[in-house]
């Protein structure tokens, strides 16, 4: 499937983690009868590494060599655009032989090297916005991925830190950063307790929708959707993501606020 118009609207979605190619390809192929049935274009999302652990036993991923076999399975079986994380600059290249568009982590959107190698790729970047981060500095971001080369640039919202264990999103922040480039909402990571739950992170998924509509009203194009079958035994995020059957119902309702 080729890639969307990043200026109309998109979703990418998919879940927290590559558990395994079982699981990747349920969830790809109920995305793309939801593609089908919502009329949105969708790109599948599915990280090979969760570095940014609570604790560092916690549950990582299946890893770079089997991650990006499963990837490009999903892409042979269900012609989805796949996206995925990449953490140092020595991955871009590899990564970026399989995927459709590479992402930056959230708290490594600062990181020079990582951006660039990113950008001298050629393909689109999902810049994620560091909790840390004020909006206005998303523009150094994107110089820095286009130092690389002249590519597509997202600028994803998922909240700024608000004191110890809590997230808020300033939807200011969505048309400041459409200055430089489509805006992609990250509703479920925005609902994030990060370790707030006795050493591994919470999260609130009722929130989601209404956040989620607040950003469209605000201009976001895309969001980003974290997805799972039965979230309460995915090993990473699972109190902030969409239950995979709820999915179709809830983009239903997204879709007025989207121009669906």
């Amino acid at each position: 499937m080729a890639l969307p118009d990043f200026h109309a609207p998109f979703l990418i979605a998919g879940p927290c983690s590559l558990e395994s190619e079982a699981l990747s390809l349920e969830v790809a192929e109920s995305l793309v009868q939801l593609s089908v049935e919502q009329r949105i274009p969708v790109i599948f999302k599915g990280s090979w590494d969760k570095a940014n652990r609570t604790k560092g036993d916690s549950y990582r991923g299946v890893g770079l060599e089997e991650g990006l076999r499963i990837l490009a399975l999903v892409k042979e079986k269900t012609d989805l655009a796949v996206l995925t994380d990449v953490h140092h600059p020595e991955q871009a290249v590899k990564v970026a032989g399989v995927v459709d568009v590479l992402q930056t982590p959230a708290f490594l959107c600062r990181q020079t090297d990582l951006l660039e190698a990113c950008g001298a790729t050629g393909l689109p970047v999902n810049v994620k916005k560091g909790q840390f981060l004020h909006p206005e500095d998303m523009g150094h971001a994107v110089e820095k991925v286009r130092l690389g080369g002249e590519v597509p640039v997202l600028l994803c919202e998922r909240g700024s830190t608000f004191g110890y264990r809590n997230l808020v999103v300033d939807m200011r922040g969505i048309p400041i950063m459409k200055r430089w480039g489509p805006v992609v909402f990250d509703a479920t990571h925005s609902v994030q307790l990060p370790g707030g739950g006795d050493g591994v992170s919470s999260g609130q998924r009722e929130f989601i929708e209404p956040l989620a509509k607040a950003a469209l009203a605000a201009g976001a194009m895309g969001l980003f959707l974290e997805t799972h079958p039965n979230p309460e035994k995915a090993p990473s995020d699972g109190p902030n993501m969409v239950p995979l059957d709820e999915m179709d119902t809830l983009i239903g309702r997204l879709a007025p606020h989207w121009g669906l």
